[in-house]
This record gives C-alpha cells, structure tokens and sequence, in this order.
C-alpha cells in the first residue's frame, strides 16, 4: 500500500477542525490503494485548536499531532509537519478550508503520472477584499521579476510533493523560509492543477496587509540579489548626477556666471540624498539580519508535545 501524508499546519482555528478532518477522511478514504496519515501541527495557538486536534487523534490513530512552545510561524509549522511525515507523497494544506480537500484525487492523479510537485493554482477568490486580491496578484509577478527562480502563478502552500522531493526539502538549513519558493528552487518535474478558492466560512484570515508586506520582501530577500544589485545601481546613479552638477558648478565658477538663488535646492538635495542612503542601509540591513538569524543557529521550532508518532520525545527542539 502507499502512504500519503497530509500536514497541516494550524493556529487559531478550533471551528474549522473537526469540518477539516471529516473531509480529509472522506477524501483519503476515496484514495485506492492508499493508506494515510494526517499530521496537524499547531502553532502555539491561543484558543481551542489543540484540544480539537486530540480529539481527533484519540479517535482516530491515522491522526497524529505536534504543538509548540509558542507561535513561531505558518513556515516553522509547515516545516514540522514535513520533517515528520514518512509518506510516499505529502500533502500540505492550511485548516481554514479555503483550499478544498477535494482537490487532492487530482493532485495524486498528476502524481501518478510522474510528476514530483503538484500545486494548485487559483482560479478564483470568493470572499476576499479587492486589496487582498490586487496585493496577492501582484505578489508573484513582482518576485518572479526580480527573482531568478520563478515562481508557479497564484499559487500558495497547497501542494503534493513526492518523497524524493521531500528528503531534499529537509536538507535545506535557511532559517527565514518560504516553503513555496524553497520547492519552487528545488526543481523537479513540477505541474499545476486549477481550482476555485473557496470562501472563509469560520474563523478570520491571519494575514493583515502588514504581515503581507513582511512575507513580499522574505521573499524577495531570499530569492534574489536583485535589491542589493538595485542599491548598488541608484547609488551609481547619484554619483553621476552629482558628478555632472559639480562640472557645472565649477565652470560656473570659473567664468563667473554662479549664482546662489538660495537654499531651497540645498534642502531638497539633502533630504534626498540622506532618503536614498537611508533606503539603501534598509535594504543591506535586511540582507544583514538574515545573516545575522542564521548563524545563530537557534533551532527552526521547538515541540512542547505530540502525539500519535512511534517515537515520543517529550519536550523536543528541531
């Protein structure tokens, strides 16, 4: 029999997980000729979500759970999931149920066929703010022209993958992480299925446009040297333009037509001189933090319990 994994990472969403597994059980169920596992992670969440997950997995021994020691992150979650699953292919999907589990026999059909990644691409956004929607469409195509690895179109964490993309996914080491992207860079054979997002029904999105804006530039940051090869750019720029008015200055000197109009044009060039400096230090500082994270060496997340597994550490850092 083959194994399918589903990992799902969770914070905050006690009213969608018991609709979450029945149809993650009708679904794998529906699977012939394989046997399934569901590994929910959760993510230091504040209210009900972990004792919904023990529920689940008291009844049901396919269930198997991980809980933190505080909320680290949706990529630290995924990535516990990922690091424990033993599937011949694994699912990642997010517990809001706007990523329908239905989709899955499609997803293990394209696997069937070869393919070692399969995500699933939007067709549409029922239920989500005009800005959400322009942010999120403009999201992938500004990473994918500054980033040299391209990333899949309107496509979030919902995927399959396949073992041998998994064992390479686990031997990354960044510290800041974008699943999406890390696969996307992994290579592989990779393909795309469609489908229609469905709408929030419970609960509230954990994404503000903040926290978007955050995501947009780990992204660009990990993925591209583009920013710093931008900074560098601008900053040749300026000493050009500067370069070219001081040649004006001093032959104005010399053959006596300087005139001092002022200090409005002094200002004006001081501020936007020390902006453009600021901006670039913000963007080599961001390079620099990353850095600075990864060589800490402090561990991606730490488990607090868990449950299910064959080997049962107790308190565990990873």
């Amino acid at each position: 029999m083959t194994l399918i994994s589903v990992v799902v990472p969770i914070y905050n969403e006690e009213h969608n997980i018991a609709d979450l597994y029945k149809r993650l059980k009708t679904v794998l169920a529906s699977l012939s000729g394989f046997t399934s596992e569901i590994i929910m992670v959760d993510d230091g969440s504040t209210d009900a979500s972990l004792e919904k997950i023990k529920e689940a997995a008291e009844a049901d021994p396919s269930v198997k759970y991980i809980s933190f020691s505080r909320n680290f992150g949706h990529e630290p979650a995924s990535t516990a999931g990922l690091d424990r699953a033993q599937g011949d292919c694994v699912v990642l999907i997010d517990a809001d149920l706007q990523d329908p589990p239905e989709v899955i026999p499609q997803m293990v059909e394209k696997w069937r066929q070869g393919y070692h990644v399969v995500y699933a691409q939007r067709k549409s956004r029922p239920g989500e703010s005009i800005f959400k929607k322009i942010t999120s469409y403009l999201f992938y195509r500004i990473i994918n022209l500054f980033s040299a690895h391209k990333f899949p179109l309107d496509t979030g964490d919902f995927r399959l993958i396949d073992r041998q993309v998994l064992l390479a996914f686990r031997k990354m080491g960044d510290y800041n992480r974008m699943i999406r992207g890390m696969i996307a860079w992994l290579g592989f054979k990779q393909t795309g299925i469609y489908y229609d997002r469905e709408e929030r029904k419970k609960g509230s999105t954990k994404y503000n446009a903040v926290k978007l804006f955050w995501l947009s530039l780990d992204a660009l940051t990990s993925f591209s040297l583009i920013p710093l090869r931008f900074s560098m750019a601008i900053g040749f720029l300026v000493m050009l333009v500067s370069f070219i008015f001081g040649c004006i200055v001093i032959y104005q000197k010399l053959f006596g037509t300087l005139r001092i109009p002022g200090y409005a044009l002094q200002t004006i060039s001081t501020f936007f001189l020390g902006g453009i400096q600021l901006f670039m230090l913000g963007i080599i500082g961001e390079y620099l933090g990353k850095v600075y994270q990864q060589t800490q060496g402090r561990p991606l997340y730490v488990i607090l319990e868990e449950g299910g597994f064959d080997r049962q550490d107790g308190n565990t850092a990873i």
